[in-house]
């Protein structure tokens, strides 16, 4: 919305505009009020506006006295932590690269440890100074912190913004909003960045090409993946970083049930970097992006509407939108979809086991069906979900998104799942996986099937 400050100084300064002139002069008018995304204009104001994500809360519950965080000689704060955020220790990954604010600490033999959950990533490094969290606010996106690592009466999480967005808000990595980044790249024997392979691992990210500079664990049949290994020189003797990757045998460094040998895994809470984990990781990290951009277009695009009506005068013909407002928000909403749907999902070479509590205790948080079935169940023989709709679409952030930009989603989610569109970019959902997707959804999610129950039987592939 634009605040009423700002529709009296449009009108005082544009009482004239002519249509065209309006359109032309709306990026310096917002410029005046401040940059978008991370502006202070009303539309997101990113950095003023309080945010009310989990750890936001769980802050404000520190503060009352009605949770308490204790400190841990070894770990500091990390196992409570976890614990006040629901947050599985089984999710442990260990990546070893030196892509993290802390990078003196982290190395080979001292790797970062990311523990996850719906919402909340947290990091933690051997003999750092502070615990690195990052929090999915259902506005804002990505908000960030970190909690000194020292016994304190007091425990604050401190809200971080340059240090972090640095690199979390960039074009190629987030989508140019406040978000998380999972990237796989080629290290030195020391952990410093040889190069990079995947900016930002997804779905669609051949398994191949993920996990470089992570540890992984669990078996994952005749896959080769540059997971748990390094160059043996340092990044600056490396002249050709392609040909220097080609030249180590992956072999040996698949299919680890343990990484004796490679890593010693004592100082952690877990010996385990999950395979399955760090591919829930992947999806989830690249959706929650992709809400956030959602998100940040609609209300900008509302924005910028609200802005042309005042300057021109008069609403939209018929009292619905501009054209070029619903071209942009169809757009995101088109990418939402196609990413939830796991659309080009990277096929698997066999299947996949991991070597945790992860996967059950992933699949044990999800709504259920009368049948008992849930979008968290694992495939991991052909895909990773056995119902291939991302159970985000639960999640506070898609449930926050503008009506215009969720019903758009919804509306194309029952197209798909009815057989509607049979667009050939769908067409690694079977028809029993769309009958069973649509089945789930209208009985656990209340205002998707407030939109229309489909009562005719689900049409046969042709």
């Amino acid at each position: 919305m634009i605040p009423d400050a700002c529709r009296s100084a449009i009108r005082c300064r544009y009482p004239r505009l002519a249509v065209g002139a309006a359109v032309l002069l709306i990026p310096v008018a917002v410029l005046a009020m401040g940059q978008f995304p991370g502006d202070d204009s009303g539309v997101i104001a990113y950095k003023t506006t309080a945010p009310t994500d989990a750890v936001a809360r769980l802050q404000k519950q520190i503060d009352a006295g009605t949770v308490k965080l204790t400190f841990d000689p070894q770990h500091g704060y990390l196992p409570s932590v976890l614990q006040a955020l629901d947050i599985p220790p089984a999710s442990q990954g260990l990546v070893f690269s030196k892509t993290s604010l802390q990078v003196d600490h982290i190395a080979p033999w001292t790797p970062r440890a990311i523990y996850f959950n719906d919402e909340v990533y947290v990091g933690w490094v051997q003999g750092g100074p502070i615990m690195e969290v990052a929090s999915a606010d259902p506005k804002l996106g990505a908000v960030f912190y970190t909690l000194d690592q020292r016994p304190s009466a007091d425990p604050q999480f401190k809200r971080r913004f340059t240090t972090c967005l640095q690199c979390h808000d960039s074009s190629s990595s987030t989508g140019g909003v406040p978000g998380f980044i999972m990237r796989s790249t080629f290290v030195d024997r020391l952990g410093y960045p040889v190069s990079t392979l995947v900016p930002q691992t997804t779905d669609q990210t051949p398994l191949s090409q993920r996990w470089g500079g992570w540890y992984v664990t669990g078996t994952t049949g005749p896959l080769l993946y540059p997971g748990n290994i390094t160059a043996p020189v340092a990044a600056h003797d490396i002249d050709d970083p392609a040909r220097s990757l080609a030249q180590i045998k992956l072999g040996p460094n698949v299919n680890l049930t343990s990484l004796t040998g490679l890593v010693d895994t004592r100082p952690y809470l877990r010996p385990t970097s999950d395979v399955v984990a760090l591919m829930v990781l992947a999806h989830q990290t690249y959706v929650h992006d992709l809400i956030t951009i959602a998100g940040y277009q609609t209300r900008k695009a509302l924005y910028d509407e609200q802005l042309q009506e005042i300057m021109n005068g008069s609403k939209p013909a018929g009292g619905g939108h501009l054209p070029s407002t619903t071209v942009q928000i169809d757009g995101i909403g088109e990418q939402l979809v196609r990413a939830m749907l796991f659309v080009h999902e990277a096929p698997f070479d066999g299947p996949i086991q991991g070597n945790s509590r992860f996967a059950v205790d992933f699949m044990s948080r999800g709504p259920r069906d009368r049948q008992g079935r849930s979008l968290r169940d694992f495939d991991l023989k052909t895909r990773l979900f056995k119902y291939p709709l991302s159970y985000l679409i639960y999640s506070d952030s898609f449930n926050a998104l503008p009506d215009i930009v969720k019903e758009y989603v919804y509306r194309r989610l029952r197209q798909v799942l009815t057989g509607e569109d049979r667009n050939p970019d769908f067409d690694s959902l079977s028809a029993a996986d769309r009958q069973a997707i649509l089945q789930i959804l209208d009985e656990t999610k209340p205002d998707f099937a407030a939109m229309g129950r489909v009562t005719t039987a689900m049409p046969a592939r042709p």
